[in-house]
């Protein structure tokens, strides 16, 4: 299985989209997804091979809700305003578990893995900065009560806090990546008859 089929083909879209209307909820998200992808990762370990293919997709949904709804619940007792903030997208996080284990995220190597998911993070973290960016004027107002964030200019363009402008600005970052990757143009050929 390659590596660009697993994130692919996972759903992070929703995540990426859903939750990067601000840094603070980026950062919320990222840290949630790490702990219960992790913790997610060393449970299932022991048990992909005493489980038969029947019974491996409930065994995988039940641990992964479970570590989600526990996560959330600890985000919830420990920092209120970030749980306001991604507690919509908090279960989603519980069939991403799922949905990269049917995939195979977790048969690569830990250094895959942790490419995959750094690649991740960071594609969420740039699309906040931006979205937040444009969208508020300022980068960080959401991080605390007492701190306004780094206003860079007065008025923001709202639309990219929304998701049309989240889907433009992706859009947007991944042409840039084609076009910084592409090889230098081949000079076209000539026909002469």
């Amino acid at each position: 299985m390659n590596t660009s089929a697993t994130l692919s083909n996972s759903m992070m879209l929703v995540l990426l989209i859903g939750a990067t209307d601000s840094v603070a909820g980026a950062l919320a998200i990222l840290m949630m997804f790490a702990v219960v992808v992790s913790l997610y990762g060393l449970c299932m370990a022991p048990l992909r091979s005493r489980l038969s293919s029947d019974s491996l997709l409930p065994v995988s949904l039940v641990l992964a809700a479970t570590l989600a709804a526990c996560a959330e619940i600890l985000l919830q007792r420990a920092a209120v305003q970030w749980h306001l903030m991604i507690s919509l997208y908090a279960g989603l996080i519980g069939l991403q578990c799922t949905i990269l284990e049917h995939n195979g995220f977790f048969r690569l190597s830990s250094r895959g893995r942790l490419k995959l998911c750094s690649l991740f993070a960071t594609l969420m973290t740039l699309l906040a900065v931006l979205r937040e960016l444009l969208g508020q004027g300022s980068i960080g107002h959401h991080l605390s009560d007492h701190w306004l964030g780094l206003p860079l200019f007065s008025d923001g363009l709202h639309f990219a806090t929304l998701a049309p402008g989240a889907f433009i600005l992706l859009g947007l970052l991944l042409a840039a990546r084609q076009a910084w990757t592409r090889p230098a143009a081949l000079p076209e050929e000539t026909h002469h008859p």
